[in-house]
């Protein structure tokens, strides 16, 4: 006797019709040519659909970025979703390469109070990579002295790329008489260790000098011209025995850079808020113009003017340290959009924030999305409202665009995601997903999480 519902067995249902179970089996077939294809897929990560700004290569439209091996593989107006392992949708975000911060202060955990060269400092992956930053050049924390412990605890083992300005100053950035030692700025071993260190020692730096003589300066630009590198100079205490004006248009040679460019000590507009002409005259022999905001060197009334006449950064930089992450300045993306609102395009600010200070710190693989360079890329989104924004000196500027970071990648691998554009949805990857990531493009999933059962 056939049991009947009710009986407590299962009711026998009738075999599906062959049609429907020849065209289920195709259809798995098909899922599973398709996994076998992104499993073999030329691209492991596939940026789709974003408005691409790359001043190197003169690209401000909608591209489709591929990555492969931690390289830029592909730039083009179309590449099929079928070539890559993961695709990641960028309609109406900006996608530029990875941001370049040339001024930070990142040689933290020495335990030296009051000092850029430690309680100052921060060490650099919590404030980089949420903000599309992928590579910053610690602006002179260090000297030949400290360095290789800086490299050591630092540098080595972050994530974002840390390259250098190393002191003339051979302890560095120690703060009071440590960076007035004139006995301790020896330019033939600071060149001597920048040139050990090639590739990730990219400048000199001198900094904070309060006396009126000319010394770190000069020491300064005898090491860079030994190591062949450019200098970055932070004037200190403007004096009348040193003038500014001199610093840019007889000691600096063409590639030094002058940070805190929009400073409240820079002589830069006169009674009539007109620009000076000697600072066209500098730019015209070659001294570049870094922004270095930091915790006192930005002012609106400074910059706003001379934005608008012109008067714009070859570099824009955060000067990040403990005194700067929470003021006026917060990161780069704030940085940048201050210079949106004062009038400059979005293309001339992510070149000011890409291309161009990789060029000044020569690092021409570097700021760029070129097949071949490393994939270091920022997804960026252009808010519009109302914002306000505020400078060294606790002064507010209401703006009406904001840039905020959604995705960052460093090396080919994704190392943030604001709002999970590289993830799938938990409601369909069924009741027992387990972490989720490929070692070609996530960095997010540490090893711990990776090894888990």
């Amino acid at each position: 006797m056939l049991p009947r519902a009710g009986d407590g067995q299962p009711e026998k249902k009738p075999p599906k019709p062959k049609r429907y179970r020849l065209a289920q089996m195709r259809a798995l077939l098909l899922l599973a040519f398709c996994s076998l294809l992104r499993g073999q897929a030329p691209y492991d990560l596939l940026l789709k659909g974003g408005h691409v700004i790359d001043a190197k290569n003169n690209i401000d439209g909608i591209r489709d970025v591929a990555v492969k091996d931690h390289k830029i593989a592909a730039v083009s107006p179309s590449i099929p979703v079928t070539e890559a392992a993961k695709i990641v949708d960028a309609k109406g975000l900006y996608v530029t390469p990875g941001l370049v911060d040339i001024h930070v202060h990142v040689y933290a955990g020495t335990g030296a109070k009051g000092s850029y060269a430690g309680d100052l400092s921060l060490y650099p992956d919590g404030f980089t990579l949420r903000g599309g930053v992928t590579t910053v050049a610690d602006a002179g924390s260090s000297g030949w002295r400290n360095f290789p412990d800086f490299k050591d605890r630092v540098i080595n083992r972050s994530t974002t790329r840390i390259l250098a300005f190393l002191n003339i100053v051979g302890n560095g950035m120690g703060g009071g008489r440590i960076e007035q030692d004139m006995n301790d700025m020896d330019a033939k071993a600071t060149a001597d260790r920048a040139r050990e260190n090639a590739g990730v020692i990219v400048g000199i730096k001198t900094a904070h000098f309060s006396g009126p003589e000319w010394t770190p300066v000069e020491r300064a630009v005898e090491a860079g011209t030994a190591a062949s590198l450019p200098v970055m100079v932070d004037f200190g205490t403007f004096r009348p025995e040193r003038p500014y004006q001199d610093l840019v248009l007889k000691k600096l040679r063409p590639g030094d850079i002058s940070t805190h460019m929009y400073l409240d000590a820079v002589p830069m507009l006169d009674q009539s808020q007109k620009l000076l002409p000697y600072l066209a005259e500098a730019r015209k022999r070659g001294v570049i113009f870094d922004v270095g905001h930091g915790g006192g060197s930005l002012l609106f009334r400074q910059a706003v003017p001379a934005v608008q006449q012109g008067w714009t950064p070859d570099s824009i930089s955060t000067d990040l340290h403990v005194g700067s992450m929470n003021a006026g300045m917060k990161d780069m993306l704030n940085v940048m959009s201050k210079f949106l609102n004062m009038g400059q395009s979005l293309q001339a600010v992510i070149a000011e924030s890409t291309w161009r200070p990789a060029r000044e710190i020569k690092q021409d693989a570097l700021g760029n999305l070129s097949v071949g360079s490393p994939a270091d890329i920022a997804v960026l989104r252009l808010e519009s409202g109302h914002f306000g924004f505020v400078d060294s000196y606790g002064a507010k500027m209401s703006g009406t665009r904001k840039l905020d970071c959604e995705l960052t990648v460093k090396n080919g691998l994704v190392v943030y995601d604001l709002n999970g554009i590289s993830r799938e949805d938990w409601k369909k990857l069924g009741p027992n997903y387990k972490a989720r990531g490929a070692n070609t493009w996530d960095g997010t999933l540490n090893s711990t999480v990776r090894g888990r059962k």
